[in-house]
C-alpha cells in the first residue's frame, strides 16, 4: 500500500497588488501620516486655486479692454489705446515672441545636451566639478544684467555674424541685412539662448546620472563605443528629463522681460528677415509700455498677457502629452 505525504505547508498570503499598497498609504492611521497627506493635498488644491485666480482676473481684465477695441484683438498690426476709438492688436508680439523663443531653443538645446553628456560621460571629475559650479552661477545671474551685457557686448560684435550671412545667405530673405544696429529677432534669440543654457544644462545632467549603472555596463560588454553606448543607453532613458528641461527653458524664453526690452529695437511690423531692427514680444511690450499707460491701456497690456498666459499652458501641456504618449518616454518605464 503506497503511503503519500501531503504537503503541509500553508500558503503564503497573496501579497497586496499597487493599487491596494496606494489605497493603504492613503488611509494611514498614523497622525504624522496624515499631516503630512493633508499638506500635500493642501499645497496641490491652494496652487490650483491661485493658478485658476490669475485666469480669472486676467480674463475679466481682458474682456473689459477686448470689448472696446475697434480692431481685430488677434490680427491687427498696431497698439494704440489712448484715443478715443482704442486700436490695437496682438500679431506683431504674437509673432516676436514665437520667434525668438523658437531662435533659443534651436541654439540652446543642442549644446546644453551636448554639455550635459560631457560633464557625465567624458570630462575627468576635476573638471567636471568646476565647470556645473560656472553653470550653475550662470543661472542665478539676474536678467537686467544680461540685457545690459547684451546691449553693451553682444549687439555691437553681432556686426561680423550678420554680415556673413548676409553675404552667403541674404537671397533667401531671412537673412536679409540692411547695414542697421543689431538689435533684431536674431540678436534676442541667441541672448535668450545663453540665458536659458544653464537650466537645460542642469536638468539634463541630473537626468543622465540617473541612468542605471547595469545598463551602461551592459553595453560595453557586448562591446559598445563610449558614443553607441549614450545612443543606447542614456538618451533613450533620459527623454523625458531632457523634454522637460527644454520646456523650462522654453517658459523662460517666452516670458523674459528685461532681457529683450534692453536689447531689442521693437516696432509694430512683421520683418521677414531676422536681422533687421523691428517687431516684439508680449513681455517686452509689457513691460515698455505699463508705466505709461492709462487704466485701459493697462487692461489691453493685460489681455496681451492672457495670451501669453495661455500660450505657456498649452507649450507645458503638449510637454506633458509627448512624455505620456509612449511608455518608454516616461522614467519610471525606461
Amino acid at each position: 500500500m503506497d503511503i503519500t505525504t501531503k504537503n503541509t505547508q500553508a500558503p503564503s498570503p497573496p501579497q497586496p497588488t499597487v493599487a491596494e499598497q496606494k489605497r493603504n498609504a492613503r488611509g494611514a492611521t498614523r497622525p504624522g501620516d496624515r499631516i503630512f497627506l493633508g499638506l500635500a493635498r493642501g499645497s496641490g488644491i491652494f496652487l490650483l486655486v491661485i493658478m485658476a485666480a490669475i485666469a480669472v482676473f486676467l480674463t475679466w481684465r481682458a474682456a473689459v479692454a477686448i470689448s472696446k477695441d475697434e480692431g481685430n484683438f488677434l490680427t491687427t498690426f498696431e497698439w494704440n489705446t489712448t484715443g478715443t476709438e482704442p486700436f490695437f492688436g496682438i500679431a506683431v508680439l504674437a509673432y516676436g515672441t514665437i520667434v525668438s523663443s523658437i531662435i533659443a531653443m534651436v541654439i540652446a538645446v543642442p549644446i546644453a545636451v551636448a554639455i550635459a553628456l560631457f560633464l557625465t560621460h567624458y570630462a575627468p571629475r576635476k573638471l567636471s566639478g568646476p565647470i556645473a559650479y560656472v553653470i550653475d552661477l550662470l543661472a542665478a545671474v539676474p536678467s537686467i544684467v544680461y540685457g545690459l551685457w547684451g546691449a553693451l557686448i553682444l549687439v555691437p560684435h553681432m556686426d561680423g555674424l550678420f554680415g556673413w550671412l548676409d553675404d552667403y545667405f541674404g537671397w533667401t530673405g531671412i537673412f536679409d541685412w540692411e547695414g542697421g544696429p543689431a538689435r533684431s529677432m536674431l540678436t534676442v534669440g541667441i541672448l535668450l539662448a545663453i540665458m536659458i543654457l544653464p537650466i537645460i544644462t542642469n536638468v539634463s545632467r541630473e537626468v543622465f546620472r540617473q541612468v542605471p549603472q547595469m545598463h551602461e555596463e551592459a553595453a560595453l560588454a557586448l562591446g559598445a563605443t563610449r558614443w553607441e553606448v549614450i545612443r543606447m543607453a542614456v538618451l533613450p532613458f533620459g527623454r523625458s528629463g531632457v523634454i522637460s528641461a527644454s520646456m523650462l527653458g522654453l517658459g523662460r524664453a517666452l516670458g523674459e522681460t528685461m532681457a529683450v526690452a534692453t536689447v531689442l529695437s521693437p516696432d509694430f511690423l512683421i520683418h521677414g528677415s531676422l536681422l533687421n531692427p523691428g517687431g516684439g514680444t508680449f513681455a517686452q511690450n509689457i513691460a515698455s509700455k505699463f508705466g505709461e499707460a492709462n487704466e485701459f491701456g493697462r487692461d489691453a497690456l493685460i489681455a496681451s498677457g492672457l495670451v501669453l498666459f495661455v500660450i505657456t499652458l498649452l507649450v507645458n501641456g503638449a510637454a506633458r502629452w509627448i512624455i505620456a504618449r509612449r511608455k518608454e518616454y516616461s522614467g519610471a518605464n525606461a
